[in-house]
């Protein structure tokens, strides 16, 4: 690999994707990187007339916690005597042979979720080997080696680009003597910062607890147990023998009943949804789900395509709440466009079942606009990510329009790659408006027509039932007559039986 970095006398823009390998360094089977800004350059990204004021982004930055206190292990008994600074990271990773490329673009996507969560990524180190250590993940003697790195950069933090087991993540704290954390930790974090509805918290919230359940450590007083009756000073009387519960023992039974009551709230959320869902059903209005991978532009997207304002931010999982808002075809006929949360590679299966409610509106979709970023440089497993979560859903079988996003940032010879992967995709730029106006007609020639085709003649009297046939179905010709308006559509049964004393 070779070095990337620009010198500082020049102007030139460095490519941000790329700054996680600036500095790679191949030694004894171990691959080094950079510092990183690994999320698309600022300096692509415009917020239009159609993304509205974006209060919620002055908002969002207005409120953003400091990312973290000193994370040393060493007992720090006086919260004031503590360091307060911004997080520094260090990345690890374990790849085996022939996947390299494959194991940087995960690295630099574990480096634009450290960023977003608020973290400064220092430095990155890639290991190559068959199968993780099950002690330490990258082995003792590179365990050792990492923390040398550790402590040259000033790093506070340690981030495993896997799920680490407890034993894993325990085991490689006592080497490198800072606080270990893994992906699945990243993006929960993520979430519970971005989330804003209560149902959305609630649901953070349970796979924050899921994933935290069997991480439980006990230090000190708590592996204490409990005694019960009157104990004194010096343990003595009845109630003060037997074992009694550990405090780790009481903190696990008290997650496990915040846990059961955040589904019971979830569930009780369920209701208000699907009365919404099946109104939309029972006047037959088409529904569209904007699905794909975090920060490839969905909300964009969505603001461009019907000026809803919705959330637009430079990170990833900036929008994590269901969006619906209507839109209007050529025709007259009306539809719903849904943004949904965004995929991403290895994502925590906690939050693939917590979020399975707001997952059922990709589901229960008639057409899905699945939305790639055409200038990350994997396209294809960001298609087999979002897929996969699409099939555990079970929206494999529905119609889906593909869509290369952030077209100005994608040379001619990537769209040729691009259109050979998927040959009838659309290539739109949010920012410009490039193809938003072909992939508009697409959406609308996707939709799916009312199941009852019919010929009346409406009175002039009833303008109400003529308004319903070109709000929510699909006219094929009308024509003023001396008894009325002649409607040849398709309309939805409801509506076909309310024409019914009208039909030719």
């Amino acid at each position: 690999m070779t070095d990337t970095t620009t010198p500082a006398t020049t102007d030139e823009p460095v490519d941000p994707v790329d700054r996680v390998l600036a500095r790679a360094e191949a030694r004894s089977g171990v691959r080094v990187f950079g510092a990183a800004q690994a999320l698309q350059d600022e300096s692509t990204v415009a917020y239009g007339d159609t993304d509205g004021e974006q209060w919620d982004r002055e908002e969002r930055a207005a409120l953003r916690r400091v990312p973290g206190l000193s994370t040393e292990l060493e007992d720090v008994t006086e919260v004031e005597y503590r360091q307060l600074r911004l997080e520094n990271v260090v990345l690890v990773g374990v790849y085996p042979q022939g996947s390299t490329e494959d194991a940087e673009n995960s690295l630099r996507e574990l480096a634009a979720l450290a960023e977003t969560a608020g973290a400064v990524v220092l430095d990155g180190v890639l290991q190559r080997r068959p199968h993780p250590d099950p002690a330490t993940y990258i082995g003792r003697g590179k365990a050792a080696e990492l923390r040398d790195l550790v402590v040259a950069v000033g790093a506070d933090t340690v981030i495993a680009d896997t799920e680490l087991a407890p034993s894993q993540r325990r085991a490689l704290e006592d080497v490198v003597k800072v606080k270990v954390i893994d992906r699945t930790t990243v993006i929960l974090d993520i979430f519970s910062q971005h989330a804003k509805s209560r149902e959305g918290k609630a649901q953070v919230e349970l796979a924050q607890l899921e994933y935290l359940l069997p991480r439980l450590r006990g230090w000190g007083d708590s592996m204490s147990r409990q005694a019960g009756g009157q104990v004194g000073a010096g343990g003595a009387g009845m109630g003060s023998r037997g074992p009694g519960e550990t405090k780790i023992e009481l903190d696990r039974r008290r997650i496990r009943t915040r846990m059961a009551m955040l589904r019971r709230q979830i569930r009780d959320f369920a209701p208000a949804r699907d009365a919404k869902r099946a109104e939309r059903k029972r006047n037959t209005i088409p529904s569209v789900a904007i699905a794909g991978y975090t920060n490839a532009g969905k909300s964009s997207l969505l603001n461009k395509l019907t000026s809803a304002g919705v959330l637009v931010e430079n990170a990833l999982f900036a929008t994590l709440d269901a969006t619906v808002r209507r839109a209007q075809a050529a025709d007259g006929r009306v539809y719903t466009l849904t943004d949904t949360v965004g995929f991403v590679r290895n994502l925590p299966h906690q939050l693939v079942e917590a979020f399975r409610s707001t997952l059922e509106e990709v589901g229960d979709a008639d057409v899905i606009v699945h939305v790639v970023d055409g200038s990350h440089p994997d396209p294809a497993a960001q298609l087999a990510t979002v897929r996969d979560v699409m099939g555990d859903v079970g929206a494999r079988s529905t119609n889906e329009i593909v869509v290369f996003n952030k077209a100005d940032l994608i040379d001619p010879d990537t769209r040729l790659v691009l259109r050979g992967l998927e040959p009838k995709a659309h290539f739109v730029s949010s920012r410009t408006g490039e193809g938003v106006a072909e992939l508009r007609a697409t959406i609308e020639d996707a939709l799916p027509l009312p199941a009852v085709e019919v010929r009346a003649l409406v009175p002039y009297d009833r303008g109400d039932l003529v308004n319903a046939v070109h709000e929510s179905g699909h006219i094929l010709s009308t024509r003023h007559e001396e008894g009325g308006t002649a409607v040849h559509a398709h309309v939805s049964e409801r509506l076909a039986a309310e024409l019914a004393p009208f039909t030719r």
